[in-house]
């Protein structure tokens, strides 16, 4: 195995973010779980704990507050003596509603969330980073990241073409250091907070059934080729992607793949 790496990951009580906390722990890394409540953090150290793994950690933090993520870190550095890795993952998703019928606070969760929460936490790790002299920094896009227009995705996606352009020009700035950033484009995965937002639009899922389970993945699937490419990756500027172009046009071009692939059977939807 790999020398072990230490690796704090905001929002990881849950999702994609407890996935990677789980593969990685499970390969003999050291991980540092955080979320906004403490329940759940307990509840996601006890599951890593019954497996064999790395160490495991957790704190409550919000990411909207930039000295509480400078706590973050140095409470982890404290107990690990150095992070190798950080994945900037706490994000909320507010996807059944147009951009006028979204909410106030549903716009302000997702705004300073997903943009506010990632600059944070890049700000307080490179400066970390550079301070021990070595550091990987990754930042978790998702819809809208690549420009395309999805339905009731308006602000959601707008956050994540945001942060596509502020992980760029983080990564120019970083050219030339030993602190690298990189973005992940984990594509369209069936999570606790999925559901949620599906069970609250039934029809649109209905609606686009077929063409959900040719693009959508369950999340313990795809988290294990994350983590390889988030190891194995050292170049500033990294672009990890799992459903990438290539990929759906080999699931659109394969004979009955949606019927074989139903993703949203399992969940009985």
């Amino acid at each position: 195995m790999s020398t072990p790496q230490n690796v704090v990951i905001t929002g990881s009580t849950q999702g994609i973010g407890f996935a990677l906390a789980r593969e990685l722990h499970a390969r003999g890394h050291n991980v540092v779980v955080t979320g906004r409540d403490a329940g759940r953090i307990e509840a996601a150290l006890a599951s890593l704990a019954e497996q064999p793994g790395g160490e495991v950690r957790g704190y409550a933090v919000d990411v909207t507050d930039a000295d509480a993520v400078d706590e973050l870190w140095q409470k982890a550095v404290t107990e690990l003596g150095s992070i190798d890795i950080w994945i900037n993952n706490a994000g909320v998703a507010h996807t059944t509603t147009s951009i006028a019928d979204t909410p106030p606070g549903a716009v302000r969760a997702m705004v300073t969330t997903n943009m506010m929460g990632t600059i944070h936490g890049c700000q307080s790790a490179v400066r970390g980073m550079r301070e021990q002299g070595h550091g990987r920094i990754f930042n978790m896009l998702g819809g809208g990241s690549d420009g395309k227009i999805r339905p009731n995705m308006g602000v959601y996606g707008a956050t994540k073409r945001g942060l596509d352009h502020f992980t760029r020009a983080l990564a120019k700035e970083l050219a030339g250091t030993d602190v690298t950033v990189g973005q992940v484009r984990p594509g369209i995965l069936i999570t606790e907070g999925w559901l949620r937002e599906a069970a609250s639009a039934p029809e649109q899922v209905s609606g686009q059934r077929r063409i959900l389970n040719i693009l959508t993945d369950h999340v313990d699937d795809v988290a294990p080729v994350l983590v390889e490419r988030i190891l194995a990756s050292t170049k500033n500027g990294d672009a990890i992607a799992w459903l990438t172009t290539a990929r759906i046009t080999r699931r659109f071009l394969t004979p009955g793949y949606a019927d074989r692939h139903d993703v949203l059977e399992r969940y009985g939807l």
